[in-house]
Parts: structure tokens; sequence; C-alpha cells
């Protein structure tokens, strides 16, 4: 069985990921590779995308895969996105970016868009939803009041996307100084889930006519 094809840049650095899951990278998807793909390929995960620099991969590109059997799964950033938009065709959506999107708690593209260096995918700015994210926790922790983080990211909505980041937080709340030193980031914590997922065994029996089954379409998430 070929290798699953994972699209992947700056959500979870490409060398982590390989330490969890043997399969093909790829760079962030665009419009027009999945028609690139191989014949035999029957597993692909979609994590990061273009959005702004290139056309980014549509709904139809990944209709075609699943209207051939091909197993598609999104998580963190365009995949989530996707997945928000397919999961009713037979998408799979992994993590809580997806579920966001599904359940209509954020909508905008932008939520998951940033700007990183092409040949090495390190991030060049921040997200908006690892920010939400960060502020969660915060909140969580007693760190600062809702209000006060509800408040930052009602300013983060009205920063072009490529000029988010956590200096600038601080700066707009100097008490999350300290503790965004080493901030959690969402987008990396669903792309390691898709990919921890994927390492499991994948296909299943079917006791009762002992054929093979494909187990995501039980998934849950």
């Amino acid at each position: 069985m070929p290798k699953p094809v994972i699209y992947l840049g700056p959500s979870l650095p490409p060398h982590l990921a390989k330490t969890i899951l043997d399969a093909c990278y790829l760079p962030p998807i665009k419009r027009g590779d999945l028609a690139k793909l191989p014949a035999d390929v029957t597993l692909v995960g979609i994590i990061d995308g273009e959005f702004y620099q290139s056309l980014a991969v549509s709904p139809k590109e990944i209709l075609s895969l699943l209207e051939h059997g091909v197993v598609v799964l999104g998580a963190s950033s365009i995949g989530a996105l996707r997945a928000a938009e397919l999961h009713p065709y037979g998408m799979i959506g992994v993590g809580k970016i997806f579920r966001m999107y599904r359940d209509g708690i954020i909508d905008a593209d932008d939520e998951v868009a940033q700007t990183y260096v092409p040949q090495t995918f390190v991030p060049c700015s921040e997200p908006l939803i690892n920010i939400r994210y960060a502020l969660e926790l915060a909140v969580k922790k007693g760190i600062v009041r809702k209000s006060m983080a509800d408040g930052v990211i009602q300013q983060l909505q009205d920063v072009y996307f490529p000029y988010r980041s956590y200096r600038l937080v601080s700066q707009l709340c100097p008490e999350l100084r300290d503790f965004l030193r080493s901030p959690p980031s969402l987008k990396a914590k669903d792309a390691r889930l898709l990919l921890q997922l994927l390492n499991q065994e994948w296909w299943a029996y079917d006791l009762g006519t002992n054929h093979r089954v494909n187990r995501f379409s039980m998934v849950r998430t």
C-alpha cells in the first residue's frame, strides 16, 4: 500500500512530523496539486495550503478524490477549512480548529492564515487561531480576565494577518508577556492529532462479511 500523502508547511515542522508518521510529505497544497497525485494514492492528509500567493485548493478538487474512493482528512489550516465545508460529503475533519469552523464559532479564512519562509516553512507571523487558543489558556490560568482577552482578539481582527504576532499581543496586554515566551500552538496540536490518527491501523475487518472496511468512516471528531 502506498504511503499517505501529507500537505504540510508552517503548522508543524516537517522534521517533527516525520517522527510521528512515515508518509510522503509535500509542501502546502495549492490549486491543481491533487490532480498530479499518482493514481494509486489512497490516503491524503491536508494540513497547510496556499491562500494568497496561489489559488487555494478548491472543494471540487477534493470532491473528485472522494468520489474515486480516496480517504481525505483535513486539520489545522486549509485542511480544517475544507473539511468543515466537505464533511457532509465524506472528507474527515480532525481537531479543534475543524470543529470551530464546522460549528460556526469562527468563519473567517484569515483566522488560520500566516506568512512563512517558503524554503524552511519557519513562520513569520502568528495565525489568529493560535492567539485565540493561547489567550483562552491564559484566561483559564487566571493570568488575564476574559474581557481583556476578548478585547485583544477584537483589536487583532482589524490587523492584516501578516502583521499579527505575539509581540503585538504583549504590547496590547503586557500581563501576557511572560506567558507568551513559550506559547502553545493549536495548529500544531491539531496537525499532530491528524498524523497520530493516520499512524494507527486504519483498516479494520467487518466480522460479519470478513471484508476490509475503512475505519475512518467511523471517526467522530
